[in-house]
């Protein structure tokens, strides 16, 4: 089983569904027992970065995201629930993220050389190919059943900086940025998988099955 994290940002319900469609049954859950049991646990995310941080310190998931994690159950954030897994972002001022991946989120304005935005649009929406950072010759497992060069979809004004060893794919928007990072049993998406079509759910597939220790 699958824990979807609910602190009140996402698109939870129609996550679910995605997974669902792979043959996962996911709970969308705020219960640290669920969630501390789960074979997996998924952090989502949309809307500004400070907000979200609040409420996971507020309700306290924060630290049963990052107890979790270091259980080695397999956690996988998806656009600012990705972004949330870095140390800080300095989205409308500074804000402490979770720390789980080394690296900090900074607006794509800021990161891509203005000549390059030149007729790009900020946010950076819509369907892009990623391009698999290659370590020791070897794609993540979150890749396993999808190619190189294959597309996704992305809705975000800001991305992951200072994460090279962590990177794992980037995709092209004016400069290579980051589209997903893992570091052991942490990882993170940039796009959404639940709206990348067929693509998206191999994601999710592949993700289901990762294991925590002992299981």
């Amino acid at each position: 089983m699958t824990a979807i994290v609910d602190y009140g940002v996402g698109n939870l319900f129609s996550l679910r569904s995605s997974f669902g469609a792979v043959g996962e049954e996911a709970a969308v859950t705020s219960d640290r027992g669920v969630i501390m049991s789960a074979d997996r646990v998924v952090l989502p995310g949309v809307g500004a970065f400070g907000d979200a941080a609040r409420k996971l310190s507020e309700t306290g998931l924060g630290d049963v995201i990052k107890e979790a994690a270091g259980e080695g159950i397999p956690l996988l954030g998806i656009c600012l629930g990705m972004q949330l897994l870095f140390e800080r972002s300095f989205e409308y001022g500074e804000h402490a993220g979770l720390g789980l991946l080394r690296g900090e989120v900074r607006p794509i304005a800021e990161t891509v050389p203005e000549d390059s935005l030149s007729g790009l649009k900020i946010p950076h929406m819509g369907w892009n190919s990623l391009d698999f950072d290659l370590k020791e010759g070897n794609s993540h497992p979150l890749f396993k059943y999808i190619k190189n060069g294959d597309y996704v979809y992305f809705v975000h004004s800001y991305c992951a900086v200072g994460c090279e060893s962590s990177r794992i794919a980037s995709s092209f928007y004016g400069a290579p940025l980051t589209a997903a990072a893992a570091r052991d049993n942490v990882a993170g998406c940039q796009f959404h998988p639940e709206k990348s079509g067929r693509t998206g759910l191999s994601i999710l597939r592949a993700f289901c099955e990762m294991r925590r220790p002992g299981s």
